[in-house]
């Protein structure tokens, strides 16, 4: 018998020569970084929804009836009694809108002003841009519905926590039910019962006074008058933001707690022997509020929409009362750059909320399928 001579293994088909470089991977393509790519994903959807409102804003605009110089016409009939070739004549001189142009010609135009970073001008005052407008009235919002955000998700947070704690004593039901209450009431109905009950009937708020956003002769500066004054004048919106979003921050902020104190490593702390302040800080608080981050980002993002409602009621000359005025006299690129902006706060709220969510916690976007 001849023994089996030994035979050498064939080397593995990925091995490389001796004395050679490994094959390099090829490059993963764009469309593959890009989707595996949490930042670029929401990055390109926060785009998207941009376009497809303002597409449908711009459509739904021209959907109301009438157009600016129909308006016009039809005040200067109805005011000063002018014949219609006069008002005609009036609104041509006035105005350089043409409704007779194309619409796809103006949706172009539209959308290459948009590129360039602008809203165009305003129909009813010839000469003002759309940003200049909103420039003037944004920061107004911006002020009353800041400071009405901040009070109301602190006291919600803080009572949420309480609730939690105190699990069917007195402040959890008397906070339930009339958070659940006022929750239910849409903010401009609640303006309009704080206008008729407050001012008209019990007379206790001085609304001749409140009306506006800064007194005749206080100049705008920084100062501890003007600073007060312009509190004073937006104390109503903001007594209206709290009293309807307080109870919801409230009741969120419970049923996260809630939760939370449930799980194994609260049981873990407190059998360590760790204080209450600790564990409320820094294993309750801290893991209760991440579900909250993107409600309250999104929260910020409706309040400005709803806003037109709350300042028409106390005249409050934020961007809600200049998108009521601009509604009525069809004056279209300052309705559409304002629903614009709202539209990117709304989108710039929730892109900053999910980037925060996955910082917090690296599983949002390891689920699904990319990393940052």
């Amino acid at each position: 018998m001849t023994a089996d001579v030994p035979t050498s293994a064939a080397p593995p088909e990925s091995a490389a020569p001796p004395g050679t470089a490994a094959p390099r991977r090829p490059a993963a393509s764009l469309g593959h970084r890009i989707y595996h790519s949490f930042i670029l994903r929401r990055l390109l959807r926060s785009v998207f929804v941009v376009w497809v409102v303002a597409s449908g804003v711009f459509l739904m605009v021209r959907l109301l009836p009438g157009n600016p110089v129909d308006v016009y016409i039809n005040q200067q009939i109805a005011l000063y009694g002018k014949s219609y070739e006069q008002a005609a004549a009036e609104a041509s001189n006035f105005f350089r809108f043409d409704p007779s142009t194309p619409i796809w010609r103006q949706y172009l135009d539209y959308l290459g002003g948009l590129l360039r970073g602008d809203m165009g001008s305003s129909i009813a005052t010839p000469g003002v841009t759309v940003m200049d407008k909103i420039a003037q009235y944004l920061p107004w919002t911006l002020y009353s519905v800041g400071i009405a955000l901040l009070i109301s998700i602190t006291v919600g947070l803080i009572l949420g926590m309480i609730m939690a704690y105190r699990r069917g004593g007195i402040i959890d039901h008397a906070v339930s039910i009339i958070g659940s209450g006022f929750h239910a009431i849409p903010n401009y109905l609640l303006a309009i019962l704080i206008v008729v009950v407050g001012a008209v009937q019990l007379q206790i708020i001085d609304y001749t006074r409140m009306r506006g956003n800064v007194s005749p002769g206080v100049d705008a500066e920084f100062s501890l008058r003007f600073l007060s004054d312009i509190g004073y004048h937006a104390t109503l919106p903001i007594i209206t933001y709290v009293l309807t979003t307080v109870g919801t921050w409230a009741l969120i902020m419970k049923a996260s707690t809630t939760q939370v104190l449930g799980e194994d490593y609260v049981t873990v702390a407190k059998a360590r022997g760790l204080k209450e302040s600790r564990i409320q800080a820094h294993y309750v608080g801290r893991n209760a509020l991440l579900p909250l981050i993107a409600q309250i980002a999104t929260q910020a993002g409706f309040i400005v929409g709803g806003a037109i409602f709350v300042e028409q009621t106390f005249s409050y000359e934020g961007i809600g009362l200049l998108l009521f005025e601009s509604i009525n006299t069809r004056d279209y690129p300052t309705i559409q750059g304002v629903l614009l902006v709202v539209t990117i706060t709304v989108v710039l709220a929730n892109l900053a909320a999910d980037l925060i969510n996955a910082a917090l916690d690296p599983r949002i976007r390891l689920g699904e399928g990319g990393a940052s």
